[in-house]
C-alpha cells in the first residue's frame, strides 16, 4: 500500500464511492467529500496529498473550490467531471488544474493520471515499498509478489519486467522498451524473449487479463475494473 491521500470532492454519492473503491483497490487512502465547504475543512485537517474535483456542485461549483484551495496551497487537484468540451477542460486548467479527466472514467486511466500528476508534483517519493493493484501485491524491497495473498516466486527479470509494467500502468509498452529497460542496450537476444517472459509472467500470476497484448505496439498493465 501507499501512504498518498487523496480527496475526493463529488456531491454524487454513487461517484463519490465508485471513485474512492476504484483508488482503494490500486493502494491509495482515500477522503470524501461532498461539497467544497466539508473539502476545506478535511484539507485543514488531515494531509491531504491530491484532490480529485467534480465540477458541476451545487453551492459552489468545482471552478470556485480549485480558486478557493489554489489560494492558499499549490497541492495537485485533478478534476473530475461529465463536462467535455475544450472550454471546460481549459478553464480547469488556467484556474490551476493539474488534469482534467471526463466521466465516463476508465479505473485505468485514472490511476495512471494519479501517477503522472505526482510525479510531477515529486510527491511519488512519499510512497512505501508495497504497490497494490487489484488482487496484485508487489513489495519492491523484498522482491516479493503476491496475488491474492499467495506468493508468487519470479525470476529477477519476470519481477523487473512487472515493476516496468506497474510504473506505466494503463500505457502501452513496446517490445523495444521492455527489452532495453530490463536486458539493458548491450542485449543482442530476439524480440521473442520478452513474449516468453511475458507468457510465464501471465501464467505464474494466474491473473492474465491484467497483461494485455497491444496488437502492433507490444504490452501494457491494465488495471482491472472491479
Amino acid at each position: 500500500m501507499t501512504n498518498i491521500n487523496i480527496l475526493i470532492i463529488d456531491d454524487e454519492a454513487d461517484m463519490r464511492h465508485l471513485t474512492e473503491m476504484y483508488l482503494e483497490n490500486s493502494g491509495f487512502h482515500c477522503q470524501t467529500a461532498s461539497s467544497g465547504e466539508e473539502g476545506y475543512q478535511i484539507l485543514q485537517d488531515e494531509a491531504i496529498d491530491l484532490v480529485i474535483l467534480d465540477i458541476m456542485m451545487p453551492n459552489e461549483d468545482g471552478y470556485e473550490v480549485c480558486k478557493n484551495i489554489r489560494a492558499t496551497s499549490d497541492i495537485p487537484i485533478i478534476f473530475l467531471s461529465a463536462k467535455g468540451e475544450e472550454w471546460d477542460k481549459v478553464k480547469g486548467l488556467q484556474l490551476g488544474g493539474d488534469d482534467y479527466i471526463v466521466k465516463p472514467l476508465s479505473p485505468g486511466e485514472l490511476v495512471a493520471r494519479i501517477h503522472a500528476v505526482l510525479r510531477r508534483s515529486g510527491i511519488t517519493k512519499q510512497e512505501t515499498d508495497q504497490l497494490k493493484i487489484g488482487k496484485l501485491l508487489v513489495d519492491k524491497k523484498a522482491r516479493k509478489v503476491t496475488v491474492d495473498g499467495k506468493k508468487v516466486p519470479l525470476t529477477l527479470k519476470e519481477f523487473e519486467m512487472l515493476l516496468f509494467l506497474i510504473d506505466h500502468v494503463n500505457q502501452a509498452l513496446s517490445r523495444e522498451q521492455l527489452l532495453e529497460h530490463v536486458w539493458g542496450m548491450e542485449y543482442e537476444g530476439s524480440l521473442r524473449t520478452v513474449d516468453t517472459h511475458i507468457k510465464t509472467l501471465r501464467m505464474k500470476l494466474g491473473i492474465a487479463d491484467y497483461i494485455q497484448t497491444v496488437w502492433g505496439v507490444g504490452y501494457k498493465l491494465e488495471v482491472p475494473e472491479q
